[in-house]
């Protein structure tokens, strides 16, 4: 049974790699994301970037070569050696920086926290198990292919639940379920909505695009203002230390209407940003 189970976590392990590779590769933000992650104060702001776009490599290439049918022991070796790296990455990252990102499946900045190292754990244990089965997974979907794929899918619904990278995605949806049907009277309004979908929301903004490249920090305050939630980000503008405000639409989804501006510690504005304006200033 084991040997089944393990001939099977190439296909799973590979899938996520590659996941984790576009979400580096191709976000817009990834650059500036990579300078708020634990590699930066590891690596330095400038090198953090590469090392993220080369974890995002690596990962391409191991993901591809487990999805393919290959040498089986030499990939579960590679993914073994990744995985043991990630969880001492991020023990690292948890004590030198508890409130940076990892950077793992998504250009969002989430701090590491236990379901961090539990979807590490997980990619561990699948990693050990493939190196142990050294059988390929198309053998074993082959005979089994019902619970093959069973299988599958129940361990990348542990991913995704150990990923809070999709709660917005799945978890958010269902806790506004839940609010809409244990208060059936309530508007649609009634709810608090959860911070993560406005940093969403806010991630999909003009103004977001202008000041990325400066913003230092994740979210250090905020708080609702009738129907906006204001959010204050720290940003290095004009080669001095500044702060970020954003105004959010709260109870509706309007990336275009999100407006910035950008304020020294004396509380002086020194940009205001309009949607869809061009900023203009030095970083």
């Amino acid at each position: 049974m084991l040997v089944w189970i393990g001939s099977l976590q190439p296909l799973l392990l590979g899938a996520v790699l590659l996941w984790s590779a576009q979400a580096k590769v191709f976000s817009r933000y990834a650059a500036a994301h990579a300078r708020r992650t634990a590699l930066a104060p590891l690596l330095g702001e400038d090198r953090a970037v590469l090392a993220y776009r080369t974890l995002a490599g690596v990962e391409a290439v191991l993901g591809a070569a487990l999805v393919l049918p290959g040498l089986v022991r030499l990939e579960a070796v590679a993914a073994t050696a990744l995985s043991t790296g990630f969880l001492g990455y991020l023990a690292y990252a948890k004590i030198k920086d508890p409130k940076a990102s990892c950077g793992c499946l998504s250009a969002q900045p989430i701090p590491i926290n236990g379901r961090s190292f539990g979807r590490a754990g997980l990619m561990l244990a699948g990693s050990l198990l493939a190196l142990a089965s050294g059988a390929a997974w198309t053998g074993g979907l082959a005979d089994h292919p019902v619970a093959g794929v069973a299988l599958l899918l129940v361990e990348a619904a542990a991913i995704v639940v150990f990923s809070p990278e999709f709660d917005e995605r799945w978890l958010m949806p269902l806790r506004r379920l839940y609010v809409r049907l244990s208060h059936p009277l309530a508007s649609p309004g009634a709810f608090d909505v959860p911070l993560e979908s406005t940093v969403d929301q806010l991630h999909k903004s003009s103004a977001w695009r202008d000041l990325a490249r400066s913003v230092t920090s994740d979210v250090r305050e905020h708080w609702d203002e009738a129907d906006w939630r204001v959010l204050v980000y720290s940003v290095r503008y004009a080669g001095q230390p500044a702060s970020a405000v954003f105004a959010v639409p709260r109870l509706r989804y309007d990336p275009q209407s999100v407006r910035a501006a950008v304020v020294d510690d004396n509380g002086s504005t020194l940009a205001a940003l309009e949607p869809h304006a061009q900023p203009e200033y030095a970083v």
